[in-house]
């Protein structure tokens, strides 16, 4: 297992990062490295790589705007984080448009096709649900890609610059290479049966023998380079209802099959005609206001922002800032245990279910929910609440529903430039390496969002706002977010890691406003998962700690120790990134100093 660094170590880290960077000339631009705190003015990025962070600042360093800049990032990442970003897969951007000061937000969440019933994964043979592994290696995982409809969406409507400039970086990249590092070797390692199964995979990702690549070599990507120019020269109708949506399509219909593969991969339903009907729609942000400040996250088909939302409103009826730490974490841990149950039962696409949105962020259900935390924890599953008024308290209502297969491997990126903008991005190609499939001659994975649906209800007369249907995006936990103080930007943050974003994203906010940590320690800080589930996933130096003991003796919660058992990389919640806006027209840019080899904090002008 990789060697972890305390909570001291990791802050004395990150206050030499802070003060060690060069400074700017004049004349020419500064001399950029890899660090996870950045602090400086003429806008800032952080992200998990840092080629990606440096395209951001490329272009925000050339007049583009953040979110220009986002896109370059995003793009970026689908070059040198490719099992867990790219053209295959989709997300949720949030943001901040400081010329009209509102918040907007682009759902590119995947679709299903056409042919999608709820019986998607439903094996004909024996009526019985697919093991989840033979669904995802599948076409039939794969949803309609959204990652170019959101770039291109972003950039018409709220950029500065064209989408082919935007796309340079990225193409740049792919072209030279970049080098392997210790982190990608390890992703290669999670996912090698995967990348094993289809000939594609193989000849981009793997050595002639089917084996990860060599820590400090070269990945070059020509044919992301050409898919990059395509889209460039062409816009998004290069894929949707042009050649490129033709050959995901066909790849998904016919995957590429390795002769040798022990993994039985079926075919999935995707047509042509379903990636060119794909939108990336416009969506209202989801909004609470918490100790004073506006916090905006994505609504439905994400359930990040109104679980977010619903558990601040269980904890501002708390005194957080003044309680002792354990007390206080124990409110933590029950309020995400309560808002939990509630998404599970209630949250799916709002375009096909009658998803409870305004309930589930009312203070008066929030009311309903705090009541039921006393002094020792619940016992999960705990049954959801009822989100329509009448709100009566502490009255749970009927079973819990599927928690689903969210995978943890996502990315998250945020900017902010010199005109007030700002953009939390997170977005993903759902498992790590996704559905493991390249499209032949294209250069990226496919995603397997669609395994992120509940293959069945979890009873025969429960309903699932989460079961699969034509057209129907499935619930997501990304929770890209951006905190407005006086009606400006105070700070962003979001992060990776399926189910347990909304955990990790709840903690940093609670770190940040109510315990008072920078926001580079309260990214840093070790971190607890707790979804309705009967124990609570812990990281190891959180499981380890005095607070985790004082927990599960005074209150009774139970920890479970998220361990790497087979790589290093699975010990950790999550990998964040967000940037606290300074006064002075100053920027604070935040990654991880540790989680998954440490992230990638930039500013245009470093202090």
């Amino acid at each position: 297992m990789r060697s972890r660094a305390p909570l001291a170590v990791i802050t004395a880290i990150i206050l030499c990062a802070s003060v060690s960077t060069p400074q700017a000339s004049a004349h020419r631009p500064p001399r950029y490295a890899k660090q996870p705190v950045a602090v400086g003015s003429g806008g800032a990025v952080a992200s998990a790589e840092f080629n990606a962070s440096k395209a951001g600042i490329e272009v925000l360093r050339a007049g583009g705007n953040a979110i220009d800049a986002a896109v370059a990032v995003a793009a970026t990442l689908g070059v040198t984080e490719p099992f867990v970003a790219g053209p295959g897969g989709g997300g949720f951007m949030v943001i901040y448009l400081a010329g009209s000061h509102r918040v907007v937000t682009i759902d590119g969440r995947e679709m299903c096709p056409a042919a999608c019933t709820s019986q998607l994964f439903i094996d004909p043979n024996t009526g019985m649900p697919l093991p989840f592994e033979e669904a995802r290696h599948s076409g039939l995982s794969v949803g309609v890609p959204g990652m170019v409809a959101t770039w291109a969406r972003a950039v018409q409507a709220y950029g500065v610059r064209s989408f082919g400039s935007d796309l340079q970086p990225a193409i740049g990249v792919a072209k030279h290479g970049f080098t392997i590092t210790p982190n990608f070797v390890q992703q290669e390692q999670a996912a090698l049966p995967d990348l094993q199964a289809f000939t594609s995979s193989r000849e981009l990702f793997l050595t002639p023998a089917g084996q990860p690549l060599a820590v400090g070599s070269t990945l070059r990507n020509p044919d992301l380079a050409s898919t990059y120019r395509q889209l460039a020269k062409h816009g998004p109708t290069y894929l949707y209802g042009g050649p490129l949506g033709t050959d995901i399509a066909h790849t998904v219909e016919q995957p590429p099959v390795w002769p040798g593969t022990p993994l039985t991969v079926r075919p999935g339903i995707m047509t042509a005609r379903d990636v060119a009907n794909y939108v990336a729609k416009d969506r209202a942000p989801t909004h609470v206001n918490y100790r004073g400040l506006d916090v905006y996250g994505m609504a439905p088909p994400s359930s990040g922002g109104l679980t977010t939302g619903e558990a601040l409103n269980i904890l501002s009826g708390f005194r957080l800032p003044t309680e002792n730490r354990t007390k206080a974490l124990f409110q933590y841990l029950e309020a995400s245990r309560l808002a939990f149950a509630d998404r599970n039962a209630y949250i799916g696409d709002a375009d096909f279910e009658p998803v409870p949105q305004q309930g589930l962020l009312s203070p008066g259900f929030a009311k309903t929910r705090r009541c039921l935390i006393g002094d020792t924890a619940l016992t999960s599953p705990v049954a959801p609440g009822t989100p329509y008024p009448p709100y009566h308290a502490c009255r749970p209502a009927a079973p819990v529903a599927n928690a689903g297969h969210e995978g943890t491997e996502t990315n998250h990126l945020v900017v902010a430039d010199k005109w007030g903008n700002v953009v939390s991005y997170t977005n993903t190609i759902e498992q790590l390496a996704g559905s493991g499939i390249t499209v032949p001659g294209r250069g990226f994975l496919l995603n397997n969002e669609m395994t992120d649906f509940d293959f069945a209800p979890a009873t025969p007369t429960t309903h699932d706002p989460n079961l699969p249907a034509a057209g129907k995006r499935p619930r997501s936990s990304m929770s890209p977010t951006i905190v407005l103080k006086h009606g400006v930007p105070d700070f962003t943050v979001g992060s990776p890691g399926g189910s347990t974003i909304i955990t990790t994203v709840l903690q940093i906010l609670l770190n940040h406003i109510d315990f008072g940590m920078p926001l580079p320690q309260a990214i840093a800080a070790p971190r607890a998962s707790q979804r309705n589930t009967a124990t609570t996933a812990a990281e190891p130096d959180f499981f380890t700690s005095a607070l985790a003991a004082q927990l599960t003796s005074r209150y009774g919660e139970h920890f479970t120790e998220q361990t790497g058992s087979v790589l290093p990389l699975n010990s950790w919640i999550g990998n964040a990134t967000g940037i606290d806006l300074l006064p002075g027209g100053r920027f604070q840019a935040a990654a991880e100093p540790v989680r998954s080899g440490g992230g990638s904090a930039l500013v245009v002008n470093p202090d």
